[in-house]
């Protein structure tokens, strides 16, 4: 395949011979990272016409503020937001000499029991990880601060969730961050996110809010706390890059997918002899779940491509086919 697109001309940063530099140096020190992260062009091409023009121009913004840069990335489930991430640590750390660490909205979901009062106390649905409502915004605040702050001597801790038994690791095995911060990301489905409407919360957007949510009492509760706490959070962040898919069928396609390759990677786990503590599930649980976060994905794929810092419109194949700057800097 041949990508056509290439970062707008008039937002390349850097001389040629420094994005040159950069992309040897990303292609020889990590170019083993970046190969198993299956992407589906050339190594060198990839670098060369999206992700060092990319990093360059995230480091001619940081360029132009004091402090730690906060980047931030939305989108749609299996859209590729880890990958990308990867992809920017490696091309900011190798290439532009920035340290980087990351973490994702995932890491900061509420404790199992947490949304099991909510469950109790306000709406059933809320159990279930992943909508506005279920993430511990203050945690995430408390540690974008901390990562800003970070100096040669400190020790900042990562949370971690641990997918497979629904719940937050013990503080114990968060991961841990030394010394200062040059570049923060975040990523999470619903980052930058806005408030509906009261009024866009009546008429249900399919069976599971028509059937489980008939009163929009749940619906309402995840709107509220878009209005307030998550607000707070997404204001952290200085760029905002969207990684935009074709489609809410193909959100679900791709999220199916994510699926078969856990599945693939249980079945050589078993081979192995060795435990794993996963469950796979069904297409219709995998439907039911996308559900979940179908209003507000649908919401996001019509308004966040025009809000967002910069766009990567993803086609069906998963490959970038068009770039949009929203906010060039001048």
């Amino acid at each position: 395949m041949t990508l056509l697109t290439r970062w707008p001309e008039d937002q390349l940063f850097r001389d040629p011979a420094d994005r040159r530099r950069a992309v040897e140096a990303v292609e020889a020190e990590f170019s083993t990272t970046l190969k198993s992260l299956k992407v589906d062009i050339g190594l060198v091409e990839m670098l060369e016409r999206i992700y060092v023009p990319l990093a360059s121009w995230l480091m001619e913004f940081k360029r132009r503020r004091p402090g730690p840069l906060v980047i931030g990335i939305n989108g749609a489930q299996g859209s590729g937001k880890s990958t990308l991430f990867n992809l920017l640590e490696v091309t900011l750390s190798s290439g532009f000499g920035q340290r980087v660490v990351g973490f994702s909205l995932d890491d900061i979901y509420k404790t199992r029991a947490e949304r099991q009062r909510l469950a109790a106390d306000v709406h059933p649905l809320l159990a279930t990880r992943g909508v506005p409502g279920t993430h511990d915004v203050g945690l995430g605040i408390e540690l974008i601060e901390q990562l800003r702050l970070a100096h040669g001597g400190s020790v900042v801790k990562i949370p971690v969730f641990d997918k497979s038994i629904d719940d937050r690791c013990p503080m114990s095995v968060w991961q841990e961050w030394f010394g200062a911060v040059d570049v923060v990301v975040l990523d999470g489905w619903c980052l930058g996110a806005e408030a509906q409407c009261d009024a866009a919360l009546i008429e249900p957007v399919n069976e599971l809010e028509a059937k489980e949510d008939p009163n929009a009492i749940w619906r309402s509760y995840v709107n509220d706390q878009l209005k307030g706490p998550y607000q707070q959070l997404f204001g952290m962040v200085d760029l905002l890059v969207m990684l935009k898919v074709p489609s809410m069928a193909q959100v679900f396609e791709w999220r199916t997918l994510q699926e078969k390759k856990l599945a693939e990677r249980i079945r050589h786990l078993h081979e192995a002899g060795q435990p794993d503590g996963l469950r796979i599930m069904s297409e219709a649980e995998i439907r039911r779940f996308i559900m979940h976060y179908e209003r507000l994905t649908r919401m996001m794929l019509d308004d966040m491509p025009e809000r967002a810092d910069v766009t990567l419109f993803l086609n069906e194949n998963h490959a970038c086919d068009q770039i949009r700057v929203n906010k060039p800097i001048r």
